[in-house]
């Protein structure tokens, strides 16, 4: 039975992920944030900096992807520095998957 819960939660997290990035609007700007924070932990002024997306935009992704669980954060105000969750770096072979599908596509299809 243990196993069977495991794997529903693993589940959970890889629909998650496939909804935030792949089938919702601003899941490309999601995933190159997740990138970055898969990287190195950052605040929202150094992802903005980093990937030149406005400040305020990337602060409503981080609220979204820290509400749904896959970021976890330390400290406050505009420090407040970006993780992802233990659950999502342990199962980081899902966000590599769909990132790899939808991504990618996405990155080509904004560059032509």
């Amino acid at each position: 039975m243990n196993s069977y819960r495991k794997v529903s939660v693993m589940d959970s997290l890889k629909n998650v992920l496939y909804w935030l990035i792949a089938n919702s609007l601003g899941g490309f700007n999601r995933g190159r944030i997740l990138e970055q924070l898969f990287q190195k932990p950052q605040n929202a002024n150094e992802l903005s900096k980093s990937l030149e997306i406005e400040y305020k935009t990337i602060r409503y992704h981080l609220k979204v992807l820290e509400e749904n669980g896959i970021l976890t954060s330390v400290g406050g105000g505009y420090g407040k520095t970006y993780f992802p969750t233990e659950n999502l770096e342990t199962n980081k072979q899902y966000f590599t998957e769909i990132w790899d599908k939808i991504g990618k596509k996405s990155n080509k299809e904004s560059i032509a």
